[in-house]
């Protein structure tokens, strides 16, 4: 299994970072890397999401895990588990505001496959993170 992560101190309460992760809108107007989301970012919800790194394609996801100002994770990926993506998002309070870690994991017997054809995510997590960041700090990205 093959995954990308990034981890961050952000400077603000892990409600007001997840306010932000939970804001379709906050999320496409901020620099983040995320150009359009269609539907809403709940406990259960389905979206499609469209991002820099392929702006032609649109990501169906699903929320399976929302634990406010915790834990949220969204799954997207082919039909019968050929292919998944699983993207977490935790936050823990820390002394210096909230600690964030963006993960995405991905499985299934067509990942090998998948992955070869994939490109780096590393820029691109490095890019919502610091968004992210900026826009919880109340600072423009």
């Amino acid at each position: 299994m093959r995954f990308f992560e990034v981890s961050r101190t952000i400077g603000a309460t892990p409600a007001q970072v997840w306010q932000n992760l939970t804001d379709a809108r906050r999320l496409t107007s901020s620099g983040l890397g995320v150009t359009k989301i269609e539907g809403s970012i709940g406990p259960g919800e389905k979206f499609k999401l469209w991002s820099e790194v392929a702006p032609e394609r649109a990501f169906s996801l699903r929320v399976t895990a929302f634990e406010p100002e915790r834990r949220m994770v969204w799954e997207g990926g082919m039909p019968l588990g050929l292919f998944q993506g699983i993207r977490a998002f935790t936050l823990l309070a820390s002394s210096g505001g909230a600690s964030f870690t963006m993960r995405e994991d991905y499985k299934g017997p067509f990942a090998p496959l998948i992955l070869r054809s994939m490109p780096d995510l590393n820029p691109s997590f490095e890019k919502f993170a610091k968004g992210l960041q900026a826009l919880s700090e109340g600072r423009a990205t």
